[in-house]
C-alpha cells in the first residue's frame, strides 16, 4: 500500500485525503459518510485502490470527480451487503413466539427493514409472517442506500448453493413447512414465489441523511449501526424512534444497543435478541 499505518506523516496525509474524498462524495451524490466508522471506510477505499491500481486516495478522488460512473462504483463499495436468510435464527424464533402473537391484534401491519442490503432478511420475515397468518395484512417497506442492492432484492433471486445453509437457519427459526415450498429453482438460483414478494415495497433510503418515511409497527435495523460512529448512531436512533408507533417493536443486531437518550422511550422486550418495545405500551 502507498501509506503505512506505522508512518505518522503519511497516515495523517491519507486521513486528510479521505476527508476530501468524503466531502466530494457528499457534494456530488448527497450521501454523507463523514460519520461512518473511518476504519471500515478506509478498508473499502484501499480495496478499491488495490483493484484499480491507484497509488493514492487523491488519484481515487480524481476519478470520482472526473470519470463518469466511478462515483456509483465507489458508493457500491461503501454499501454493506453482508446478510443471509434467517440470520441469527434465535432472533426469528423469538420474534415468532413473542412478537407475532401481539401483532395479530392489529388489523394492518407496517414493517420497515432499514438497511435491507440484498433482501435476504426481508424474504425471511415475509415467510415468517406468512406462516403466522400475518402476511396478507402486512406491508413490508425495505430500504437501503445501495441502488444495486435494492435491484437485487426486488428480484427475490438467491444463489442455489446457499439454500442448504438457509434451510438450516429456517428450521432453527421455527419454520413449519418445507423451505423449498417457497421457491423454484434452475441450475444456479432459487426464485422466491410472488406470493411472498407481493407485500414488499423496496426503495432507496440513506439513514445518514434521510428522515422517517412512515409510522411503523415493527422496524428491523440489524447489524447496520455497528458501521456508524456514536454521533450518527444517535441520529439514526432518533429516526427509528420517531418512525415507530407507540407499542411498536424495534429489532437491532446482536452487537448493537442504544447509546443515547432515546433508550428511555423503550423497554427491553427480548433483551437477549435485541428486541425493544416503544413506550407507552397499551395491551
Amino acid at each position: 500500500m502507498p501509506y503505512a499505518d506505522t508512518d505518522e506523516e503519511p497516515a495523517e496525509l491519507e486521513e486528510l485525503e479521505i476527508e476530501l474524498l468524503l466531502e466530494a462524495i457528499r457534494r456530488r451524490s448527497g450521501f454523507d459518510f463523514h460519520n461512518y466508522l473511518h476504519s471500515s471506510l478506509r478498508r473499502r477505499i484501499r480495496n478499491r485502490m488495490t483493484q484499480d491500481k491507484l497509488p493514492t486516495v487523491t488519484s481515487l478522488l480524481n476519478r470520482v470527480l472526473h470519470e463518469e460512473g466511478f462515483l456509483d462504483k465507489l458508493l457500491e463499495d461503501f454499501s454493506i451487503k453482508v446478510t443471509e436468510m434467517f440470520r441469527d435464527p434465535e432472533f426469528f424464533l423469538s420474534f415468532r413466539k413473542h412478537v407475532a402473537p401481539i401483532l395479530r391484534e392489529k388489523k394492518e401491519l407496517r414493517i420497515w427493514h432499514a438497511g435491507c442490503a440484498t433482501g435476504e432478511e426481508v424474504y425471511s420475515m415475509a415467510i415468517l409472517l406468512q406462516e403466522e397468518g400475518l402476511l396478507e395484512r402486512s406491508t413490508i417497506y425495505a430500504t437501503d442506500m445501495s441502488k444495486d442492492a435494492i435491484a437485487m432484492a426486488k428480484k427475490g433471486r438467491f444463489p442455489l448453493k446457499r439454500m442448504q445453509a438457509y434451510t438450516k437457519n429456517y428450521l432453527q427459526a421455527g419454520g413449519t413447512r418445507e423451505f423449498s415450498a417457497y421457491y423454484d429453482t434452475d441450475h444456479s438460483y432459487a426464485y422466491f414465489h410472488d406470493q411472498i414478494k407481493k407485500q414488499m415495497m423496496f426503495a432507496r433510503h440513506n439513514l445518514a441523511t434521510d428522515g422517517s418515511i412512515n409510522e411503523f409497527h415493527v422496524i428491523l435495523c440489524r447489524n447496520v449501526l455497528i458501521y456508524f460512529n456514536p454521533e450518527l448512531q444517535n441520529r439514526v436512533h432518533g429516526i427509528l424512534t420517531d418512525s415507530l408507533a407507540k407499542g411498536g417493536f424495534l429489532a437491532l443486531g446482536s452487537k448493537e444497543s442504544f447509546i443515547s437518550s432515546h433508550k428511555s422511550q423503550f423497554i427491553e422486550f427480548m433483551p437477549d435478541e435485541r428486541i425493544f418495545r416503544k413506550l407507552p405500551v397499551e395491551d
